[in-house]
């Protein structure tokens, strides 16, 4: 393990070298939460760079998509098919504890870098594989974008308005699941080898991650022979459990047990609701849904979102109104737990980029670079290299 150039204080992972060779975004999202915990994180891109620098949205010609996904790391670029080049990353593995690559299965093999050959020579490396369906399985060498293991993991059939089509949820849950599995699995890996010395090769697949990511879909469909369908903002077995129109726009409320409907019931001022037979359970609640979505509408719509918010909350019951992307990222609760942070870059001057949301005790937050130019620390990460093998 080394020292982290750039990481001042003490974080959990400093002293942890990762070699990067992933682009777009689960992998590149896999070694961003690295680096926000401490991990020295070199980036290695081709000539042309990350497919992500060139996809906007822009500022200056700057990917900003890039900046928030690639943040505190060093970028080298190095041409794999120059065995020059190769002999430069064989020897940054000297030094190295993690390899993340997202290529499809087979291409690091064909460059000599593939993971059973780079762990013969170098026993500890923990060596991470992050794929669209892995490296093994009917669709190993099949391409994948989020939407196509959106598609196929069952997510977006259960997505959207039950007379409505199939819909892709608003962010790239599929990508973000791989990156965070991947983070998970390299911790793993790399907890087992300080028992035992030697690395293992962690091979994660997108579709493998999010539909592992859908638990209570899983309950139904492997256990219970059901067939899951569209539900749109009602939750699939509980009432009241959903989103409803006020006079002003909408709220969610999430009530799960009768003590809470009894509760609820009162705050509505529909106290006889709790012992009317077709909902004196959570099943009957959700099987009558339409009748009592029908009692609550009419309370609400006689208020504002503010007030039923108000309400419910006082009364111990989970609500809350329909806040916007920009209104979470503003709103009290993101700032205070430091869900972004503020970072430096040459171009761009002060930017707000995310930050990993796990808290440790007696570890700072923040204290990152901005994500590097293309090559921009070529320099400083082969210093340690004889000149001949710089050449």
């Amino acid at each position: 393990m080394q020292q982290n150039p750039i990481s001042g204080n003490l974080k959990p992972l400093d002293g942890v070298r990762v070699l990067d060779f992933t682009r777009v975004l689960a992998g590149p999202y896999c070694t961003a939460l690295m680096a926000d915990l401490g991990a020295d994180v070199i980036k290695v891109e081709a000539a042309h760079g990350d497919d992500y620098r060139h996809v906007g949205p822009f500022n200056q010609n700057e990917s900003l998509l890039f900046q928030a996904i690639n943040r505190g790391k060093r970028s080298i670029s190095l041409n794999l098919k120059s065995d020059g080049d190769i002999s430069k990353v064989k020897h940054l593995l000297r030094d190295t504890d993690v390899l993340v690559e997202n290529f499809r299965p087979g291409v690091m093999e064909n460059f000599g870098l593939g993971a059973d050959a780079l762990r013969a020579e170098f026993p500890s490396l923990v060596y991470v594989s992050v794929s669209g369906f892995g490296q093994t399985g009917a669709n190993a060498a099949k391409p994948a974008y989020d939407i196509i293991i959106q598609a196929m993991s069952g997510l977006m059939d259960v997505t959207g308005e039950p007379d409505g089509s199939p819909t892709m949820i608003g962010e790239a849950l599929g990508d973000v699941a791989g990156g965070l599995f991947a983070a998970w699995g390299t911790m793993v890996a790399l907890f087992d080898r300080s028992r035992t010395g030697k690395g293992r090769h962690v091979d994660v697949a997108l579709f493998d991650a999010l539909t592992s990511m859908m638990p209570l879909l899983a309950c139904r469909t492997l256990m219970g022979g059901d067939a899951p369908t569209r539900t749109g903002n009602r939750h699939s077995l509980s009432a009241p459990f959903g989103t409803y129109p006020a006079s002003d726009g909408h709220f969610a409320v999430a009530v799960l047990n009768d003590r809470l409907f009894a509760t609820f019931c009162e705050v509505i001022g529909q106290p006889e609701l709790a012992k009317d037979p077709r909902f004196s359970s959570d099943a009957l609640r959700h099987e009558n849904e339409p009748a009592l979505a029908e009692r609550i509408e009419v309370w609400a719509g006689a208020k504002t979102v503010d007030q039923i918010v108000s309400s419910l909350s006082a009364a111990g019951i989970p609500a809350s109104e329909i806040q916007s992307v920009a209104q979470a990222w503003a709103s009290p609760q993101a700032v205070e737990r430091g869900l972004a942070s503020e970072v430096e870059h040459p171009v761009l001057g002060r930017l707000n980029v995310p930050e990993q949301p796990v808290h440790f005790s007696d570890a700072p937050r923040g204290g990152r670079k901005a994500a590097p130019g293309l090559n921009a620390d070529a320099e400083e990460i082969l210093g340690g290299l004889d000149k001949g093998e710089t050449e």
